[in-house]
This record gives structure tokens, sequence and C-alpha cells, in this order.
């Protein structure tokens, strides 16, 4: 009989509740944390649900300690996992307008033809 495979064990990161408790424990909320470098109130508590990078830091500083040790899910040694900013437009799909022609297409094309 085949033994089931066991998978690999990976840091847990710390639960949501872990991070209000240790920010309310140094007199923070995350609201206030947000307010206070000037995001909209509840942008921080986002970074406990899913990847902000700057989030992150702010809350680790916070805490004092580095981002992948509250993430190690999100960090590979200490350098975000995940790719940032917009995707990459692959080479062989056209930017809109490269033709001469607008964003907006035939509506312009008839109306520089009339003219």
């Amino acid at each position: 009989m085949a033994t089931p495979k066991t998978p690999k064990k990976r840091a847990a990161d710390w639960h949501p509740a872990d991070i209000v408790a240790a920010l309310r424990k140094l007199g923070w909320s995350l609201t206030q944390l947000s307010l206070q470098h000037g995001y909209a109130s509840k942008a921080l508590s986002l970074a406990t649900q899913k990847p902000y990078p700057k989030a992150e830091k702010i809350i680790a500083d916070t805490l004092g300690v580095r981002p992948d040790q509250i993430w190690p899910s999100r960090y590979d040694g200490g350098v975000p996992n995940r790719r940032r900013g917009r995707p990459i437009r692959p080479a062989h799909v056209p930017l809109p307008g490269a033709d001469g022609t607008s964003v907006r297409g035939a509506a312009d094309t008839q109306t520089r033809q009339a003219a």
C-alpha cells in the first residue's frame, strides 16, 4: 500500500488577528496607522488579506520586524515573490494607434477621409 505524500511545510503567515493584537499592544490600530501614513482608513487592513508590499512594510516597521517574518509565504529571501506593475505586452500585439489610426478606429478614419 502506498503511503500518502506529506506536503512540505511552509512557514505559516501570522493570523490577521495576531497582527492586529500586536499593533494594539503598541497603541496602534490598522486604521490609525493607515491615516498616519496618508492612506485611506482601510488600506493597511488589505495587507492582512492579500499581498500589498507597501502596506506590509509599514506594518512590519511599526512592529519592529521584517515583512517576510510576518508573511513568509509572500517573500523569497526578503524579496516579494510576486510580480509588480502592469503585465508586459507581448511583442506581437501592436499598440493601439501604432498604424496611424486612433484607438477609436473606423469613425476617425471616415472623418479624415471626408475632410
